[in-house]
């Protein structure tokens, strides 16, 4: 496709645009306002072999020490439209709690549980963000896609086989854009939503420097009340530690860096294999220095 060769920064501090406040520099960046600015971002970089990471608002995502030897693409395509009665058109880039506030203030049920989440809508997507016994995809309609060689896809949910924290985009190359939800009239969607916020206020570290819960949760229960089971509630490893107010949140508490976090998981994981002989999964994102090996 033709377009204008995106402008790239270099060296940007990742640490800057994570929760986690851990990461060191981008080989290159750019942030990226439009879709089709994002088109030509994925087209440059497929055409130069370029290695590239989609960033959102970072609040589930450890970034390397070392950074990120290839392309961040900063996703701030922002667009909010409700093209008709309960429909909500945003872009990937827009805040998935205030989606879930705004769509509850109008009296529109489905994503209350979004409130206080601290992705963006694509993030939400890409991970099929939940909470409250609700999930992104139970109101999502259309996915907006730009697929690696830099086109735009409109993908239907049903095509999307979505399952617990997970969805087909985190095994294909490109970046979710735009996302469409369908919600439902109801006169008690803002009071839901305000009580969801401030159940999450009293049993959540707000505040601190973390990326929400970081172990997916087992068939036979919760990961936090796992760990807590088997006294790691308040552990910490470096500057990395376990919250003790909810213990699936590991939060960076006194200049932590991204090997004391990994240190932590891993730490955390063979304490409950050996205790209850369960492996639990990651639900935070990794991202190496070395772009091949996510």
């Amino acid at each position: 496709m033709k377009s204008k060769e995106p402008v790239f920064s270099e060296h940007i501090l990742l640490k800057d645009f994570c929760t986690y406040a851990i990461g060191g520099p981008a080989r290159y960046f750019l942030e990226i306002r439009t879709i089709e600015d994002m088109q030509a971002a994925i087209a440059f970089c497929c055409s130069h072999n370029i290695h590239y990471f989609v960033l959102g608002k970072g609040s589930n995502t450890l970034f390397d020490d070392r950074g990120y030897n290839g392309c961040i693409l900063l996703n701030k395509i922002d667009f909010f439209e409700q093209p008709t009665s309960g429909t909500f058109h945003v872009g990937a880039g827009y805040s998935f709690s205030l989606l879930g506030v705004q769509s509850a203030r109008q009296g529109w049920s489905g994503l209350e549980f979004a409130s206080g989440i601290p992705g963006s809508v694509g993030g939400a997507v890409y991970m099929n963000a939940g909470a409250n016994g609700h999930e992104t995809c139970e109101h999502l309609e259309l996915v907006d896609f730009v697929n690696e060689e830099g086109y735009l896809e409109i993908i239907p949910k049903q095509e999307l086989s979505f399952t617990y924290r997970h969805s087909l985009f985190q095994k294909r190359k490109g970046a979710i854009v735009g996302a469409t939800f369908l919600l439902e009239a109801d006169a008690l969607a803002r009071k839901k939503q305000i009580d969801i916020v401030n159940y999450r206020i009293k049993t959540q570290p707000y505040g601190d420097k973390s990326a929400g819960c970081v172990f997916v949760n087992p068939d036979c229960g919760h990961a936090g009340a796992l760990i807590e089971q088997y006294g790691l509630k308040g552990f910490s490893i470096g500057g990395a530690a376990v919250s003790t107010l909810h213990a699936n949140f590991l939060i960076n508490n006194n200049g932590a860096s991204c090997q004391d976090m990994l240190d932590l998981i891993h730490h955390i994981q063979v304490k409950i294999k050996e205790e209850a002989g369960l492996n639990l999964e990651t639900e935070v994102r990794y991202i190496p220095y070395s772009p091949g090996h996510i």
